[in-house]
């Protein structure tokens, strides 16, 4: 099973900070990337928006799409509310971040969120499905620049909200330096470093 789709993006509006410089690059998929239509597991079990281990996370799913594309969906529960009834924004723009993440993993460049620009449309109630489409948009130099939209209950649900994003690409090592751990990374060939992206380096899906 194949999963083909682009964003809509007459329905997103980056900001300065999360436009593409004219000189950017397309984005190449990196070719260790899981087949488009495979989903994708998460990639630290104890992650807010992805980890199954976080009772209280948004553990969300995502599935590769063609290129460089990704399909998430979230089930809002009670414990996501904000105001009664209804989804907590916050909780939409970490699936935001969660879904521009996995761009990133599919692309082979190990990044931070350096912005998230999140528009707001309409209410997600309690009980339904959030599923967002994200695309990479372009690279240039440690930065790539990503956007998605998030439907109500399906694909083809009513809009909810839109984002745009930048992130910075880093070494491995950031994540030793300034956190705990428990992160797993597979190296083969060369080692890649935040200035050079390379292929040879992903993220080790598993908890």
């Amino acid at each position: 099973m194949s999963l083909s789709f682009t964003v809509d993006r007459g329905l997103v509006a980056p900001g300065p900070a999360t436009t593409p410089p004219p000189d950017a690059v397309p984005p190449l998929r990196w070719q260790g990337a899981p087949p488009p239509g495979s989903a994708i597991p998460p990639h630290y079990g104890e992650c807010y928006g992805c980890g199954v281990a976080d009772p209280p996370g948004l553990r969300l799913r995502a599935t590769a799409g063609e290129g460089v594309t990704v399909r998430t969906t979230v089930q809002v529960a009670a414990r996501h509310q904000g105001a009664p009834g209804l989804a907590h924004g916050g909780l939409i723009a970490t699936a935001f971040d969660e879904t521009l993440g996995y761009l990133m993993w599919l692309a082979g460049r190990l990044s931070v969120t350096g912005r998230l620009e999140v528009d707001y449309r309409r209410p997600v109630p309690v009980g339904s499905a959030l599923v967002s489409d994200g695309e990479l948009l372009a690279v240039h130099g440690r930065k790539s620049y990503a956007v998605a939209v998030a439907r109500l209950d399906s694909p083809e649900g009513p809009v909810v909200a839109s984002a745009s994003g930048l992130f910075i690409q880093v070494p491995t090592e950031h994540f030793s330096r300034h956190g705990a751990g428990g992160l797993h990374f597979a190296r083969a060939g060369t080692a890649a470093s935040a200035t050079e992206p390379s292929a040879d380096t992903a993220l080790q899906y598993g908890p």
